[in-house]
């Protein structure tokens, strides 16, 4: 038994080598650290457990059938992140560049079963040369077994994909199907066609960072959730937004404790501007209702007028979604509505509340929007907020018109609760708008048309668009003062803690209507 121990040792230390010390400094040289490095990051010290250590590949062409592969190019296992299991597999660029075959596919098949059964999260991290070619239709293959458990996990347990290195052709579709995606700087890249098969297609140019580098899919794709400076502040990244979520659908989140006090806050207001037309930062009134300021932003640079994230409300988990009136005055265009429903859903699929806080002018008009198909994604909105079933507040800070305010979860599409700031302004259209279309006449045959002008504007202002006038029609539930939104948010997510609603049953899969 000692000499067969002996020999367990040996070979288990020559897999976890992977390609090499050769090929581990290269790796080390780009800035990346290797696979093994990245999940002792991920979990918990010591508690990770690998699974599939002595897999090889059982490709017997093009000369691979005298070379070994040591576990076939990816490490798979399952561990504890902040004492709660996590599945994870991370593709090793140390072994054939990490590309992917049929053992490889078969170990992160075999993971991500083992979280579906045992109901956890599930982190890629992802470093890969793509298909291995020497195994033709067998990787090909091996991609479509993986996308079928990506959707058949989907709000079932999370899913986290971490873009370490490349990312290219067929493997980019299974990030894209998970519910986060972190991106590293200056080393990772995501792309269907690198820039090669590009410049004898097209004709174009393009280097890798400007083609599928994390600024490109941070701030214009729309790919990335998240782009960290390197792999450490990566995996410390995936750590946090763990800590946000329950293990899976069945489960509330973790409560910390808050830390913060939930007093009245005489200060709040003041973030906002007394004049209508000035812009103000979102973010800093969110970072005054969450736990210690800790706000977890979500694809902060797409989109970014409108705002989402996660944070706590008195140790709980709660999504917020917030019109940012500093990006195109806070207006609603495709790219926000399909942020902010990706997200809804999200949050919706894990049990965590919502949190909306309305400052919105309207969709964006013009034809390059209405061409966008502005109409097909604003809708997926509305669709996203009137599905969600977990518990939602709506506080409307200043303005809320037309139906840009309906799509961010007004009390007809089923908030629970909607608060309104004495400085909301709930309408149809802006006050000055709606004059010059119904007093347009009697304001040019005035004597002094700007102040009739001016006049029509108070008093419609004060008639039609003030909280007030919605409160009493019970659009409106309360109208706070600003300083103790906090308090309210304590008490509302407590009650609502529990919320059960039942919507109409639908067709899903073979279970008859």
């Amino acid at each position: 038994m000692d000499h067969l121990i002996k020999q367990l040792r040996q070979k288990s230390e020559q897999a976890r080598l992977g390609g090499g010390a050769a090929a581990i400094a290269k790796e080390h040289a780009k800035g990346k650290l290797t696979a093994r490095e990245r999940l002792d990051l991920l979990f918990d010290p010591g508690s990770f457990i690998e699974v599939g250590l002595l897999t090889d590949h059982t490709c017997h062409n093009f000369g691979l059938e005298e070379k070994s592969l040591p576990g076939d190019a990816v490490v798979t296992g399952y561990g504890l992140v902040e004492e709660r299991p996590v599945f994870a597999f991370a593709q090793d660029a140390t072994v054939m560049g990490g590309a992917l075959g049929g053992m490889h596919s078969q170990k992160i098949c075999t993971i991500m079963d083992l979280a579906l059964k045992a109901a956890a999260p599930i982190v890629g991290l992802n470093d890969s040369a793509g298909a291995r070619v020497q195994e033709g239709a067998d990787s090909l293959a091996g991609y479509g077994l993986i996308f079928k458990r990506n959707v058949e996990a989907s709000g079932v347990v999370p899913q986290i994909s971490a873009i370490m290195g490349n990312c290219a052709g067929g493997a980019v579709y299974s990030p894209a199907m998970t519910d986060v995606i972190f991106m590293v700087q200056k080393s990772s890249y995501m792309f269907i066609t690198g820039p090669k098969v590009i410049k004898s297609v097209t004709g174009e140019a393009v280097d890798m960072q400007t083609l599928g580098g994390a600024r490109i899919h941070s701030k214009i794709s729309g790919n990335c959730d998240l782009a960290c400076k390197d792999d450490a502040e990566c995996l410390r990244q995936i750590r946090r937004l763990l800590s946000f979520l329950p293990s899976n659908c069945g489960q509330q989140p973790p409560r910390r404790p808050s830390g913060s006090p939930n007093a009245f806050d005489p200060e709040i207001h003041q973030l906002i501007p007394e004049d209508r037309k000035k812009f103000f930062d979102v973010r800093r009134v969110i970072e005054r209702l969450v736990d210690q300021g800790d706000f977890l932003e979500i694809k902060a640079q797409f989109a970014p007028n409108v705002v989402c994230g996660l944070g706590r409300v008195d140790g709980y988990s709660v999504g917020l979604v917030a019109n940012q009136s500093r990006c195109l005055g806070g207006a609603l265009d495709s790219d926000a509505s399909d942020k902010a429903s990706r997200f809804v859903r999200f949050c919706d699929a894990f049990n965590i509340p919502l949190v909306s806080l309305v400052d919105v002018p309207g969709y964006l008009p013009g034809v390059k929007h209405e061409y966008s198909g502005i109409i097909r994604h604003g809708a997926k909105m509305i669709y996203a907020y009137a599905e969600a079933t977990v518990p939602k507040i709506t506080i409307i800070l200043r303005k809320a018109y037309g139906g840009a305010y309906q799509a961010m979860c007004s009390k007809q599409l089923g908030a629970d609760q909607v608060w309104a700031w004495p400085s909301a302004e709930i309408a149809v259209m802006g006050a000055e708008g709606a004059v010059d279309i119904v007093f347009a006449k009697e304001v040019a045959a005035a004597v002094d048309p700007a102040a009739a002008r001016q006049a029509r504007i108070e008093e419609y202002r004060d008639k039609f668009t003030s909280p007030y006038y919605t409160a009493k029609l019970l659009h409106v539930d309360a109208v706070i003062e600003p300083g103790h939104t906090r308090p309210y948010l304590i008490q509302a997510l407590l009650a609502l803690r529990h919320k059960r609603e039942q919507k109409p049953v639908r067709r899903h899969g073979n279970i008859p209507l």
